[in-house]
């Protein structure tokens, strides 16, 4: 754990943060993404905003932490190599929303839209922890 750059973990954890206003919003997935949750703008005006984003900014740096604690001890981690764990851990994350899309009765297009998101954020993180190692 001394081996991790708090401020790359803070900036990659911000970065999924941010990330998942833009995959969400109308201008890429976010019209896609109320469809397939059976959810309009006004049920979407009426949730806790508060909430919502402070709970998705907190496990974003929960996420950013834990890929950090993995990456931290990783000989010649740099961007690419980070790039690439992040990858992986990102298509293990997309699997597990699949299984449980699957069990639920989603449609491909709900597994992609969230796994999708998941893996690029993952993606990202891993390139973040890895060239500011």
């Amino acid at each position: 754990m001394d081996a991790l750059n708090w401020l790359a973990v803070l900036t990659a954890g911000i970065s999924a943060f941010i990330l998942g206003g833009v995959w969400y919003s109308p201008a890429l997935m976010g019209k896609a993404w109320m469809k397939e949750n059976n959810l309009t703008e006004e049920v979407i005006k009426k949730s806790n905003k508060a909430r919502v984003f402070g709970w998705s900014l907190l496990l974003s740096l929960v996420m950013a932490v834990n890929l950090g604690m993995f990456l931290s001890n990783t000989p010649n981690l740099d961007l690419k190599l980070g790039l690439f764990y992040g990858l992986l851990t990102g298509v293990w994350v997309f699997c597990g929303i699949a299984i449980v899309g699957l069990f639920e009765q989603k449609t491909a297009r709900y597994i992609f839209i969230n796994g999708g998101y998941c893996l690029a954020a993952l993606c990202i993180m891993g390139a973040i922890l890895g060239a500011w190692k």
